[in-house]
């Protein structure tokens, strides 16, 4: 008999300990996504500033290279496209979205 009472529940707990874990688990959360937002979304959210910035400053003379690895100078410029020199009269379109950084500002 004194087995089984030593599997039993335990007693004096009820219903007033699961208040308690809700709302650690709620904090919890409220920590872990607050360590999300600093490390992971902010700083995302930053580059992508960035790079939006850098794709609307284009501007033609700049040395750009592309995501692709394509390195060349911007020649010409639309709302979409941008066209690159990578050889002496070898001119590629390329999608503004794929220019991957600014080499070189035109001066």
């Amino acid at each position: 008999m004194n087995a089984a009472y030593a599997m039993g529940a335990p007693g004096g707990g009820g219903a007033g300990g699961a208040g308690g874990g809700d709302l650690s688990f709620i904090i919890m959360m409220a920590v872990l996504f607050g360590i999300f937002y600093f490390l992971l979304i902010r700083p995302q959210q930053k580059k992508q500033k960035e790079v939006k910035n850098m794709i609307a400053s284009l501007a033609h003379g700049d040395m750009v290279m592309t995501s692709g690895g394509l390195h060349g100078k911007v020649v010409a410029l639309t709302d979409t496209v941008v066209t690159i020199e990578v050889a002496d009269k070898v001119r590629l379109k390329v999608d503004r979205n794929f220019i991957g950084t600014v080499l070189q500002k035109a001066q």
